[in-house]
């Protein structure tokens, strides 16, 4: 599935292509699958950006529970999206052209990149850093990462996270042509 279907097919789709919406919108992860591909066939939305708040909300409800095992689903979801400018396999087109700006440059700030992402996942063990990048520079992004390691609030990371996710996938919806 390289576009995204309409929205008025969703509910008729199987499951498979709804988990493939689900992975065009936000990363390939089962643990989403499993928390959201009902939704896309129980709920009419009147634009991709009413899916996304519902996934997004689903997100939220996770991080809000009170139960280990909805933060281990939460943290396992966060985690689905690739480490930036990491070399590790990504999976996801998208995330693939979306970092690739990320990509360029020299390889001090690649190593400085990649003892952020290091510090950040010793902050927050079990997590990656997920930020919309949007078009900002490579430094910015690093400052960002900073800040965030540096202030060392677990829940806040996660509201942030989940944001992000909401907003490139909103990105992501309009970049693959629907109206949002």
């Amino acid at each position: 599935m390289a576009s995204l279907p309409p929205l008025s097919s969703l509910s008729s789709l199987d499951a498979e292509d709804r988990a493939q919406v689900l992975d065009l919108l936000f990363e390939p992860c089962t643990q989403l699958h499993t928390l959201s591909v009902s939704v896309l066939a129980d709920q009419d939305f009147s634009s991709y950006s009413d899916l996304v708040d519902a996934v997004g909300k689903q997100l939220q409800d996770l991080q809000q529970s009170n139960l280990e095992s909805d933060h281990k689903w939460l943290d396992a979801i966060l985690s689905a999206h690739p480490r930036l400018g990491g070399k590790d396999k990504v999976d996801s087109e998208q995330s693939r052209q979306e970092q690739a700006q990320l990509n360029q440059g020299g390889s001090e700030e690649a190593e400085q990149l990649a003892e952020l992402n290091r510090n950040y996942e010793e902050k927050f063990p079990g997590l990656r850093y997920v930020v919309f990048v949007n078009g900002r520079s490579r430094s910015i992004i690093m400052e960002d990462m900073q800040k965030r390691i540096d202030r060392g609030d677990l829940q806040l990371e996660k509201q942030e996270a989940i944001q992000a996710m909401v907003d490139i996938a909103k990105d992501r919806a309009k970049k693959l042509g629907t109206s949002m």
